[in-house]
């Protein structure tokens, strides 16, 4: 006769091992991103580091003042340019040639504008600006 209340031991460990995945993907899910963008000077709308990610330019649009140095960093496993203009119309100004995956390209706006680039690899996906004040 049984009494009380008795845990099959084969179920006991497939729940266990159900609440360890679901504790793991959690904390996967929780862990804050590698970017972080840090607060503009004044008189700035964004940042002077953009990040290449998921095919796109992280911020895509950013300001800047005059003098500054804006670094882009390649966060996707695969290649990225940052070339000056706009997809078939380069404006020579800067170009990053190919940039390896966690690899980075500076560039000090000197003057004021704003400043069109893209990436000659994703043509049709990647572009954004940076206007100097």
């Amino acid at each position: 006769m049984r009494t009380g209340f008795e845990t099959d031991k084969k179920g006991f460990l497939i729940v266990e091992v159900i609440l360890i995945t679901l504790t793991l993907m959690l904390i996967g899910c929780s862990k804050k991103s590698s970017y972080s963008n840090p607060v503009a000077p004044a008189g700035t709308s964004n940042t002077n580091q953009i990040i290449m990610q998921n095919t796109s330019y992280i911020p895509q649009n950013t300001t800047v003042n005059k003098g500054t140095k804006v670094t882009w960093t390649n966060k996707d496993p695969f290649d990225h340019t940052v070339t000056s203009g706009t997809p078939g119309y380069p404006t020579g100004l800067f170009d990053s040639g190919n940039i390896a995956p966690n690899g980075t390209f500076s560039y000090t706006f000197d003057s004021t504008g704003t400043f069109h680039y893209y990436c000659k690899i994703h043509l049709d996906k990647m572009t954004g600006t940076v206007t100097v004040k």
